[in-house]
């Protein structure tokens, strides 16, 4: 079993002046991720599919010769209070790589996609952090294996937000213990590709943008209030339960069984949202009316459109690509745009 231990930094360690830039794509959960302990330590397994055109670009540069600190900047505009979060960041994982609080750090970094869309930039904006910071410990301390990298890099973003931990890899990936071998609470790992039925390997993932705006609970919060919700253990219990159906419909390509999970979970998360307490509710009247509207679609055509949902009011539509796409492309435009802000839609792909 992995352990905290394995991560633990070099002391021996040269630093010098560098510059160094990465990209991170975002993630959508299917079995979702709501609740944690200490040290972003999931409650419940998930297991999510990573986007392909929804991204963070992310360059920091390191100069040796100043004190830390930490200045960052988002599409060219100075972020103070998000520095202030990267600091608190770094110091909780020097021990993880020894040298990061050696000198002054300006971060620059922008996304693909809207602010407030339902897309979440906290994981591809800390997925992209933490790979530049295992470029920099690649100068600093020595090379590690690239498997390695990339599973300390994992380990690193889920310090700072849970789910950016599963955008460090492509395709279906799986974060906390579960039934998938080699799965950790303390990394996100590849869902085994072999075990994947080739149609869901070219899937879309259209995000209507039905409110664009700052949400009235945080997902910091969310999170938080799950520790007093009275329903809280038996879906942690269910989370670990559906992984063993999730297997098998992976597996075997039932279409019909992997529309009915996904949307139970995403029902099932925004369910606890409602009985929290104090409760509240993120969908708007938007969010239910895309609902109802996809669920009529599919019961009068048989298409496979269905939904998720992030914490929030936005929808992410999915949806194969196959020769049926034009006729569900053609009614999201007509019937679903309508209950978007300005007519918003992210457009993106699974990333395999």
């Amino acid at each position: 079993m992995v352990t905290t231990q394995e991560f633990l930094g070099k002391k021996d360690f040269i630093i010098n002046n560098q510059t160094v830039s990465e990209s991170c794509p975002s993630n959508i959960a299917l079995i979702k991720y709501w609740g944690k302990y200490d040290n972003q330590i999931p409650a419940n397994p998930s297991i999510s599919y990573t986007l392909n055109h929804c991204k963070t670009n992310t360059t920091v540069e390191f100069l040796a010769d100043e004190p830390f600190s930490v200045q960052t900047f988002l599409s060219g505009n100075e972020e103070i209070k998000f520095a202030e979060k990267i600091e608190k960041y770094f110091n909780n994982i020097e021990q993880y790589l020894p040298w990061i609080l050696q000198g002054k750090y300006i971060i620059r970094t922008e996304n693909t996609f809207p602010h407030s869309s339902g897309i979440a930039s906290s994981a591809s904006g800390f997925g992209a952090i933490a790979k530049c910071l295992m470029q920099l410990d690649e100068f600093f301390s020595g090379k590690d294996s690239e498997e390695e990298s990339l599973r300390k890099a994992s380990f690193l973003a889920r310090l700072g937000s849970g789910s950016a931990c599963r955008s460090l890899y492509n395709g279906l990936v799986v974060w906390g213990e579960s039934q998938v071998k080699g799965s950790s609470d303390l990394f996100a790992v590849q869902y085994p590709n072999d075990e994947i039925h080739d149609v869901f390997k070219n899937f879309n993932d259209w995000v209507l943008l039905i409110h664009e705006g700052q949400k009235s609970v945080s997902s910091t919060v969310g999170h938080g209030l799950m520790n007093t919700n009275p329903y809280a253990e038996r879906r942690f219990l269910e989370a670990r339960e559906n992984f063993e159906p999730m297997k098998e419909i992976l597996r075997n390509g039932d279409m019909h069984g992997f529309i009915k999970l996904v949307e139970h979970e995403a029902l099932t998360l925004h369910a606890m949202m409602m009985m929290s307490d104090p409760a509240f509710i993120l969908m708007k009247t938007g969010t239910l009316e895309v609902i109802n509207k996809v669920w009529d679609f599919r019961r009068i055509t048989g298409l496979p459109l269905f939904f998720t949902l992030d914490a929030g009011a936005n929808v992410h539509l999915l949806f194969p690509n196959d020769l049926e796409q034009n006729k569900i492309e053609d009614f999201i435009n007509q019937e679903l745009l309508p209950f978007t802000q300005k007519n918003g839609v992210v457009k993106d792909v699974m990333r395999f």
